[in-house]
């Protein structure tokens, strides 16, 4: 018989791991091998056993089962009772359960379906011209790019302030030698993500704030500028019907620019009348309620912009996007201008909703005009859209106008150390292939109204 010896365990605290745990509890014989304590093995490594099946109970009259409950006591022999369900007479929020749907006051047979935030449309800004009965049209308004063509409405030293900002963004705002693509974009991380994905809760896009406040610089010559003001984390609701459903635009969307007085509109009349004759492009045979949420429990006519009625700056001038803003959800460019459409289309329904009635009108007096700016820190989106009609039953009749003009380049490389490629360098450090036209579109959109 060989005598065992035994490593001397001293008091430590319970470790997280499992391996480490099994590793100081792991004797040692006189042979240099291992035995195995099932005592503590057994519960690492067993299986996990299976799920019992719910046995359905069955009441049959004048055959009730003989329970133990007069006793008050366990007796072998006689079946459980079964206890009525404990009602609390008080409210406690820790076991509130919510009743069915079906219980809700705001049930509702007909559904409706939501497109939020985070909603991913399949088919990407088709879908949304269909929803929203869009006509969409490529390029921004000529009108609208001229109003930079003017000298004294441009910044000085424009172009080398542009550049000073985009360096800042990408290279000045950090320590690292190579920062990563979140630094320079608007990232929205939760506290249940690892500390090592994201080392901030919060970083702000850069380069966004630095545009805009370089545009800011030309209040002392524009006051209308200074009637505006930015607002985020506001929450949008929207509602209207499209054929025989139901369709509604609910949550938090970017960074939204207010003002005081509303946006001129971008096309007559004439351009108006003319959307009659544009025929909308159907989806078929994919349904345009693919990937919206359907609801059962909403509110009829939840049009709410977020503010109160007397907020000073009632009017929606231009919603900014972050591509990747959300870490946990991450939409591909065609989605991400889907989304785009829909909110920017529904800041512009809510207020025409406000002005005019909820009761859909065949078209508008005055035209509200709303614009969007989509970017991911490089590449960037424009969008002007303008409200024509409320009627968005059919498929006929005036039409809402969009020009959309996406994938617009900024600059071609911000490198922090040059890219070489046997032995040559293909890419000098720094930036380069800046692109002055694409400011000058930011620039018209913003100062679109003050001029």
């Amino acid at each position: 018989m060989f005598l065992v010896k035994t490593r001397c365990l001293k008091a430590a605290p319970q470790l997280s791991s499992q391996t480490v745990f099994l590793k100081e509890f792991r004797p040692l014989s006189s042979h240099g091998g291992t035995r195995r304590h099932f005592s503590t093995s057994r519960s690492l490594a067993a299986k996990i056993p299976p799920l019992r099946k719910h046995r359905e109970r069955v009441d049959i009259p004048g055959l009730e089962m003989v329970t133990y409950a007069d006793r008050m006591h366990f007796v072998p022999g006689l079946t459980k009772p079964v206890s009525p369900r404990w009602e609390r007479d008080y409210k406690d929020p820790r076991y509130y359960e919510s009743p069915p749907a079906h219980k809700m006051p705001l049930f509702k047979g007909t559904p409706c379906y939501v497109f939020n935030q985070r909603t991913s449309a399949l088919e990407g800004v088709r879908q949304a011209l269909w929803l929203t009965k869009t006509k969409l049209i490529p390029h921004l308004p000529p009108q609208l790019l001229s109003l930079t063509a003017n000298p004294a409405n441009q910044i000085p030293d424009q172009d080398e302030r542009v550049q000073n900002a985009i360096k800042h963004a990408r290279f000045w705002d950090t320590t690292q030698e190579r920062p990563r693509k979140e630094k320079y974009r608007m990232i929205t991380a939760s506290t249940s993500l690892p500390e090592s994905v994201y080392s901030y809760s919060y970083l702000s896009n850069t380069l966004l704030l630095n545009l805009l406040h370089l545009c800011a610089t030309l209040q002392s010559s524009h006051p209308a500028i200074g009637r505006r003001i930015f607002s985020e984390k506001y929450s949008l609701a929207a509602t209207w019907k499209r054929g025989e459903d139901r369709f509604q635009i609910r949550g938090q969307n970017g960074l939204l620019h207010n003002c005081m007085d509303p946006l001129p509109e971008v096309s007559g009349k004439q351009e108006v009348g003319d959307t009659v004759d544009h025929v909308l492009e159907t989806l078929y045979p994919v349904s345009p309620t693919i990937d919206l949420q359907k609801v059962h429990v909403y509110k009829d006519e939840p049009n709410c912009t977020g503010f109160r009625g007397d907020y000073p700056y009632p009017h929606a001038h231009t919603l900014y996007f972050l591509e990747g803003a959300d870490a946990r959800c991450k939409l591909r460019p065609e989605q991400f201008r889907a989304k785009m459409l829909m909110f920017t289309f529904g800041n512009a329904l809510v207020r025409a909703h406000k002005v005019y009635g909820s009761h859909p009108r065949h078209v508008l007096d005055c035209p509200i005009t709303v614009q969007a700016v989509g970017t991911n820190g490089r590449i960037f989106q424009f969008m002007v859209l303008q409200l024509n009609t409320t009627d968005l039953s059919g498929d006929d009749g005036i039409k809402n106008q969009v020009w959309l003009e996406e994938d617009v380049e900024l600059y071609d490389f911000a490198k922090v150390r040059p890219l070489i490629k046997k032995k040559q360098v293909k890419v000098p450090a720094g930036l380069t292939g800046y692109k002055p036209e694409v400011f000058n579109k930011f620039l018209a959109l913003y100062l679109h109204g003050a001029v």
